[in-house]
Order: structure tokens, then sequence, then C-alpha cells
């Protein structure tokens, strides 16, 4: 019988733990590829990312929108879609999803209510070839409509490291010098956070293709309506870093919460592959369902914990439009799941090896 000793423990664990890495490191690099960043581009998804996690790393949290809560429930289409796509979750019926609510920045242990934008991402369909994939946020509309300029706008909204605030010279200066960010001032300018995550209006900002049986390619934007109004939803304890998912779980224990998925049908006149101009409110909308959310978990328990809710992962009758914006976050999503993946492993490899020398002392 052969026995394993102390110190062949850790050898087989790290020899492990590397090669599941470099597993993920061949899927990101490749996810990269095709994802256009290895083309020229003045911003590779490695900077981006790293302008994301600042000077602190969180460790095995994403580099955006760190902190966030899991839930899960059903999508219940109307089937009203199904003349514009093949895909099958648009088909009359319910299908499972779990999903994510988050608030941005790095911080995972942020206050709720003290972050500018709020998300809601999930995922149907999971591990099938009519998986899809969604990542939706609050504003409508980007600020700009390239990746380098989402880039230099990062840059300009970071901290000094210095004074640890923002510089507002800095900040004029950059929207000064894109007049396209008119319609996201609009918005943030006007814009007042709900008091839940279940009162708040989400949306997929990008646009893309619904592809029907005939072959016809449709463009479409959509929004997460809530169906509650603001003195539905349980009472908000402001004081709580916490807030808004103490009191989501809440609402959630006492009735499920529904956002209807509304897409709206572009028009010759709209051009799909620019994210910062919104269209107008006469075009043509359809209820395409409700999400129905019956569950939660915490982050570090669900499984929404590990998702990559890259929106560039679509079913047969969906497809991405050309809008650079959109191609860029495909590879930003890989960049941080590669590296808060590989964290989650190694931590989990030392905290391995450190039980075998404790059982063994």
């Amino acid at each position: 019988m052969i026995k394993v000793t102390r110190s062949n423990k850790p050898a087989i664990s790290v020899f492990r733990v590397c090669a599941l890495a470099a597993s993920m490191s061949v899927f990101a690099t490749a996810t990269l590829y095709f994802a256009g960043v290895f083309n020229g581009d003045k911003v590779t998804a490695q900077a981006f990312v790293d302008l994301q996690q600042g000077s602190t790393v969180h460790a095995g949290f994403r580099r955006a929108h760190a902190k966030g809560l899991c839930v899960s429930g059903n999508f219940e289409s109307t089937g009203l879609l199904s003349a514009y796509s093949t895909a099958t979750v648009f088909k009359q019926g319910s299908t499972p999803f779990i999903g994510r609510f988050s608030i941005a920045g790095n911080n995972p242990t942020a206050p709720d209510l003290k972050a500018p934008v709020r998300s809601l991402a999930f995922v149907v369909n999971t591990a099938t070839e009519d998986e899809w994939r969604v990542a939706m946020n609050t504003p409508p509309v980007m600020a700009v409509a390239t990746p380098d300029a989402f880039y230099k706008q990062l840059q300009a909204l970071s901290p000094d490291p210095a004074t640890g605030k923002r510089d507002p010279a800095k900040i004029s200066a950059f929207f000064k010098a894109h007049p396209e960010s008119k319609a996201f001032n609009q918005w943030k300018a006007g814009y007042t956070p709900a008091n839940s995550f279940a009162t708040e209006q989400y949306n997929s900002i990008n646009a893309f293709y619904l592809h029907n049986a005939q072959g016809e390619k449709q463009a479409v934007r959509w929004q997460a309506v809530p169906s509650m109004s603001e003195h539905e939803v349980a009472v908000l304890d402001k004081q709580s870093p916490d807030a808004l998912q103490q009191q989501l779980i809440s609402q959630i224990e006492k009735q499920p919460v529904r956002f209807d998925l509304k897409f709206t049908l572009a028009d010759s006149n709209d051009d799909e592959n620019n994210p910062t101009i919104p269209w107008p409110s006469s075009r043509e909308v359809i209820n395409a369902g409700s999400l129905v959310i019956t569950g939660w978990g915490f982050q570090n328990e669900g499984a929404c914990g590990a998702q990559n809710f890259d929106p560039l992962v679509l079913p047969k009758g969906m497809s991405a439009t050309a809008d650079p914006i959109l191609r860029a976050r495909g590879a930003a999503y890989a960049q941080s799941y590669r590296r808060r993946a590989t964290e989650t492993l190694l931590n989990k490899s030392k905290t391995s090896q450190e039980g075998a020398g404790d059982a063994s002392n």
C-alpha cells in the first residue's frame, strides 16, 4: 500500500491548482481573443480590469460590482417574442434562472446606499447551447461609445491617490471633451436611486439582434421593469451598510419579486452600435415575460458567486451587434473571472495544505 506523506500532499495540491489555473488561463485568453482584445485596440482587458480593481485587491471577488446577493426563480415567457427570435427561452413557458443584484464598486463590504449604480444579472438555460446571460445596469445609456473613451472616463472618475477624492476639474474636462455624454448626463442629473433593488429599473444599455425562423434580424434593447412600487416594499434600514440586501431578503421571504422584461424594437433610424444614444419612446415595446424571484442566497454560498455573467453568451436566435463597448464587455468579464477564480483556487489550496499540516501534528 502506498502511503501519502505530509510532504507529498502540498505538491499534489499545488499541481492541481496550477493545472486548473492554466486551463482557466487558456479559456480566458481564447475569450479575450475572440472578443477582439488582441486586435490593436489602445486598451486591453488587463489594463481595464487593473483600473477597476484599484490599489486594493479584494482577492476572490469581482473587480467591479464586488458586492452582491444571489437570487433565483423562473423566467415566465409570454411567447410574444417568438415571432422575432427562435431562442427557446422566448417560447411561452417557464425557465429557471439564477441571478445577482449588486452595487457598483470593487469593495465587497461597501455600504449599499453609497453606490451610484445598481445592477441585475441573470442566466437561464445554464450550461446548454441555449444559455442566455444578461448583465443590466440602472443607466439607460453609456456616457461614451468606445472602450478607449470609457477607460479615460474611469480614469477621470478615479480618486486622486494623494487626497483619496475625485478631482472635479478633471471630471468636468472629460465630459466637456465628450459631447456624446449628453444623454447620460441628463439621465444622471434626474436620477434618484430607488429605496429597493426590487423597485429599480435595469437596462441592457447595449443593443442585440434577435433572429427569427426566416433569418431576419431585429435590433433590440430591453429593460427589467419592476412590478412593485416604492410603498409596497419592506422598510429600508438606512443605517445598515447592507440595507438593500437586507430589505430584498425580507421582501423575497414575504412574497416573490417580479420584473417584466420589456424589449424595445429599433427602426431604421436607430443606430444599434452606439450605446450613448437613447431610442425614442415611440418605438414598439414587447413584454417578453416576467422574472419571478422566489429565492436568495449569499454570494459566497449561492450559485451566482462563481457565475460569469458575460453578456456575449447568447442562445441561438440572438447575436451581438458591432457595438464596441458590448464587444469589450465580454473580454473584461473574462479577465475579472480569471483573476478571482485563480485566487479562490489558491486560497482553497492553502487552506487544504494548512489543514493537512494540522492533522499530522
